[in-house]
């Protein structure tokens, strides 16, 4: 697996072989999103109000308005209104926001703890903010703008006099003076036009200064993001992804030796040959009690879950070929009295139970003595009368560090490992049982290293 691409059915063995652990995992993110909906993220409301700006307006232009309606003059003046206690126009600021909308209209939205507060946040900083817009049209343009309205009407009115006066004395006859009296006319006319167009054009400033709250904000009936329920499920997600990546990274990471000719390189030794095992998954999971073996049980981490499933083997006859050509192997190197010290790595069930087929296959002939060694602190009993030391264990569940120190361990207690035998786990056949042994089977002995002594 460390060195294969991940695919989907990596993924896949994930999810159907630690669905328990993936499922207590989203359960604990969901808390932790809780706990942060009410710690760090508490729930917020909040309440819009819409604001009209009459008149032809350019997109500059509102933009500068935007900034108007959050900038800290109108802030201030909305803290001042609302009176919250302990609540100031620099806090108030980051509760507010505005943005401009098609049809000249800005949306002024304000965020608060509780829905009512949010909707009265909202109006408090549309209403301010139309009156400091009021206030800085007239107090910035009253002057310069009633006089120069003034004097355009008094310019249309004294026009409208003298036309007034020309017509009446203009001759209604086609003399030179009657002539040039029409052009006057004509002329002053046209100075009139100039001046309404003037006024016409001053119209549109004038009414921009006329904002309109075009009514009060909603109050909000939801949370505004992130809400509890989406906090929830970010963090169920978030532990769920957390945890298929941990275990295609350990996958990555995993060292244990799984090919024949790796684990024989690594105890220095030659390979007798591969042997199978029946049994099913649970084959694999580790012997022994303790406090938290029933919740790895339950979690289903007493199995592990990055190993093929088992092929299906042939019947027990075929099986027992395999067990009684390593035991003509043995024969063949072994001088007599053929005796041998059979190693199995403690907590390794498949390899246990083929050292245990091996023995019963071989008869006495050779004569194999099983002992379990563990591989956090290798112990092989002294070298008595035994010819060497044979090592069983299944396919990848040790690392070449550990072998190592197996094979020290047994060069300690002066063996020499002769030879590997790698254990396979299979399906057995439903017509027969894979665990019947013939009748003349002699049982193994298990004896663990540390109870016998030697050198670690």
């Amino acid at each position: 697996m460390n060195e294969d691409t991940i695919r989907l059915v990596t993924i896949g063995r994930i999810l159907r072989r630690r669905w328990r652990l993936l499922a207590v995992l989203a359960v604990v993110g969901a808390l932790v999103g809780y706990g942060t909906s009410v710690v760090v993220f508490p729930p917020r409301y909040t309440a819009s109000a819409p604001v009209l700006l009459p008149g032809v307006w350019e997109e500059r232009e509102l933009l500068t308005q935007v900034d108007i309606a959050t900038s800290s003059a109108v802030v201030d003046r909305a803290a001042a209104a609302l009176h919250w206690s302990g609540v100031s126009g620099t806090e108030l600021r980051d509760q507010v926001s505005a943005k401009a909308a098609d049809g000249n209209i800005i949306t002024i939205s304000g965020t608060a703890d509780t829905p009512e507060r949010a909707q009265r946040l909202s109006d408090q900083m549309a209403r301010q903010f139309v009156q400091f817009t009021a206030q800085i049209a007239g107090s910035g343009t009253d002057a310069g703008a009633a006089s120069g309205t003034g004097a355009l009407r008094k310019q249309v009115a004294e026009t409208n006099r003298r036309i007034t006066d020309l017509a009446k004395a203009a001759d209604p006859g086609r003399t030179v003076e009657s002539v040039q009296a029409r052009t006057a006319l004509e002329n002053l006319r046209t100075s009139l036009e100039a001046a309404m167009k003037k006024l016409d054009d001053a119209g549109p400033t004038a009414n921009k200064a006329g904002l309109v709250v075009m009514g009060p904000a909603a109050r909000p009936t939801g949370e505004a993001p992130p809400t509890r329920t989406q906090l929830m499920g970010g963090g169920a997600l978030l532990f769920f992804l957390l945890a298929v990546i941990g275990h295609l990274v350990a996958a990555r990471r995993n060292r244990r030796l799984r090919t024949e000719p790796e684990i024989a390189a690594a105890l220095g030794a030659a390979s007798l040959g591969t042997v199978d095992v029946p049994g099913d998954r649970r084959a694999h999971r580790p012997e022994g009690g303790g406090r938290t073996s029933w919740i790895r049980r339950l979690l289903g981490l007493d199995t592990r879950w990055d190993v093929p499933a088992p092929q299906r083997s042939g019947d027990e006859a075929g099986r027992r070929i395999r067990y009684r050509r390593v035991c003509a192997r043995l024969r063949h190197q072994l001088p007599a009295p053929r005796r041998l010290l059979v190693v199995v790595p403690d907590g390794d069930e498949i390899a246990r139970r083929a050292a245990g087929q091996l023995v019963a296959e071989a008869q006495s002939d050779p004569l194999l003595r099983v002992v379990e060694v563990s591989v956090e602190r290798p112990t092989v009993p002294d070298r008595d009368t035994e010819a060497g030391a044979l090592v069983v264990l299944s396919a990848g569940s040790r690392t070449a560090e550990e072998l190592a120190g197996i094979a020290e361990a047994c060069a300690d207690g002066r063996h020499d490992v002769l030879g590997v035998v790698v254990a396979d786990l299979v399906q057995a056949s439903p017509t027969r049982s894979a665990d019947r042994r013939p009748d003349d089977a002699t049982p193994a002995l298990a004896v663990r290293g540390h109870a016998t002594g030697g050198s670690a």
